[in-house]
């Protein structure tokens, strides 16, 4: 799934126009009630100069709402051009009311909702009220049917003040897509940190060795050419050893591991907007080769799913069970998206069934929903006994 099919994300503004049009598409549904006002400027019951107006007015009233609620740039508008606009609605919307009659005052509720999206809640928890009470009392100062006003102050209300918690959550996912993001770089710092100590452990006594027998041979050369070429002999012992000791570090740092993998995996996926239901740790006795295969293998799943499945929900469960020729630890993971194709996940499984060859694993693949076709699971399997105790 690319990045143009998935829906904008809470709190993220639209990156492309096919972003931006599905979420206009969501904002605009709810200007169907505007029904009232577009149906009293097509009965023709006022003058075609009040008509002209009232359908330049509407347009305008309908542009300004949509730039409040829609907000293309998270910081499109500043806290005083939010207000201005705001009054500017309030005062559109008080004009219309009193000049048109009773199917305008649907306005209020528009308004309503503009407070509960744009302002604080300590201003929007006021300003909502206040909005409602400009509805009755306009309602109330002309011969307007009293349903009308009843029908439209709920509207107002719960509009006005959903929109503010809808806009307290989409404070809250962001705040938690920084945190996240504020962790992963901490987590990163601190791995590079553990790995400059490591490389200090390793290499800072090699190094200083090798420095002081380098001194060591170049004061013996002239005189004692035998002892130097001892102290060489030595050099090249240690930076030998200190080699082999780097490249051991290296490749624990390069390994992936099962934990560090299903942690990636919950990542990703809710990042996606799929729904996860990830294990928490793998069991702790399997051998560190079977755990390498089986977390190279869910890496590479979990990327399928998020990249081409259009999966809405993805389940990883990681259990051991016993078979006929012993105990094995299997792994699936499966979405119920719209099910494999071989170009989509040809390279991948094969390279998934090269890595679990090399420990004797199994893989299996098949439609999560075998009447629809639709969805994807690949279970994989290691054998468990031989991993047992096997840990350096």
């Amino acid at each position: 799934m690319n990045e143009d099919e998935m829906s904008v994300g809470i709190g993220r503004p639209p990156e492309n126009r096919r972003q931006a049009a599905v979420k206009g598409l969501w904002v605009g549904v709810w200007l169907a009630f505007m029904s009232a006002p577009v149906k009293d400027l097509a009965d023709g019951a006022h003058t075609s100069w009040a008509t002209a107006l009232g359908t330049l007015g509407l347009v305008v009233f309908v542009g300004c709402y949509l730039v409040l609620v829609f907000r293309l740039a998270p910081k499109m508008l500043n806290t005083v051009q939010v207000r201005i606009a705001l009054a500017f609605l309030s005062g559109l919307a008080v004009t219309l009311s009193l000049t048109l009659g009773p199917p305008w005052l649907v306005l209020f509720v528009y308004v309503a909702v503009s407070a509960g999206a744009t302002l604080p809640l300590r201003t929007a928890r006021w300003m909502i009220p206040v909005v409602t009470a400009a509805l009755v009392g306009i309602g109330l100062t002309g011969d307007h049917p009293r349903e009308i006003i009843t029908a439209l102050v709920f509207p107002a209300l719960l509009g006005g003040f959903s929109m503010t918690g809808i806009r307290q959550m989409i404070h809250t996912t962001i705040q938690l897509r920084e945190a996240r993001a504020t962790v992963a770089q901490l987590a990163a710092n601190e791995e590079r940190l553990r790995l400059a100590r490591d490389l200090h452990d390793l290499l800072g006594h090699s190094l200083s060795l090798i420095t002081l027998k380098s001194e060591l041979a170049g004061r013996m050369l002239p005189d004692h050419p035998e002892q130097a070429a001892a102290q060489v002999a030595d050099i090249e012992q240690v930076s030998r050893q200190a080699l082999v000791d780097v490249r051991g570090a290296v490749t624990g740092y390069r390994r992936p591991t099962l934990p560090g993998e299903l942690a990636g995996a919950r990542t990703a996926l809710a990042a996606a907007g799929i729904t996860a239901d990830v294990p928490a740790e793998p069991p702790e006795d399997l051998a560190e080769k079977p755990e390498e295969v089986l977390a190279w293998a869910l890496r590479e799943a979990v990327t399928n799913v998020v990249r081409h499945s259009g999966a809405r929900n993805c389940k990883v469960s990681l259990a051991p069970r016993q078979t006929l020729d012993g105990r094995i630890l299997e792994l699936t993971v499966a979405d119920d998206g719209r099910g494999a194709s071989a170009t989509t996940f040809g390279n991948g499984l094969t390279g998934i069934a090269e890595r679990l060859a090399t420990v004797d694993g199994t893989l299996a693949t098949r439609a999560a929903n075998s009447r629809s076709g639709k969805g994807f699971t690949l279970a994989l399997s290691v054998p468990l006994e031989s991993g047992l105790g096997s840990r350096e």
